[in-house]
């Protein structure tokens, strides 16, 4: 699963968010603010960040942007949390660079529904990796359907 770095500075918000994301097999760093934060993704970039956006000190927006700003994390996804449900919010974290948008109160199943989304989203594409040549040609079985061929001769 992936490695999610949860920036939030309510204890028991962090607390919950940590229980749910590890409880569906996702590896978890806390972080209570964005100063933290900085110093986590120093040690080891995260695959996602879910960020509550009324951080002390630097909000989410700020450190939204900042991160969009550098060449290390500009692609990062980041899941933003708001206590606030105001017209707009969602709009104004995407601006920052924000690639969803959750309000509190967290719920288990709408969290996991967005981590996956945004996962699935930004996750890297497959390598192109070669099949191994089949038996088809050497005598054996083949991997998949063969064409029959026609034994007519001309159209049919």
């Amino acid at each position: 699963m992936a490695r999610v770095l949860i920036v939030e500075d309510n204890p028991q918000n962090l607390k919950l968010a940590t229980v749910i994301l590890e409880g569906a097999g996702h590896s978890v760093t806390p972080a209570a603010d964005a100063f933290e934060a900085e110093r986590a993704i120093a040690e080891r970039v995260p695959e996602l960040i879910v960020l509550d956006m009324a951080l002390p000190v630097k909000d989410g927006y700020t450190f939204a942007r900042e991160l969009r700003a550098r060449p290390a994390t500009q692609r990062l996804p980041i899941l933003a949390v708001s206590a606030f449900a105001m017209p707009g919010d969602a709009e104004r974290a995407r601006a920052a660079g924000c690639d969803d948008y959750l309000t509190k109160p967290i719920r288990r199943t709408v969290l996991l529904d967005h981590v996956r989304s945004i996962l699935a989203r930004t996750a890297p594409a497959e390598p192109f990796r070669p099949r191994a040549p089949s038996a088809a040609g050497r005598g054996g079985e083949t991997d998949g359907p063969v064409a029959e061929s026609s034994t007519s001769e001309g159209p049919a």
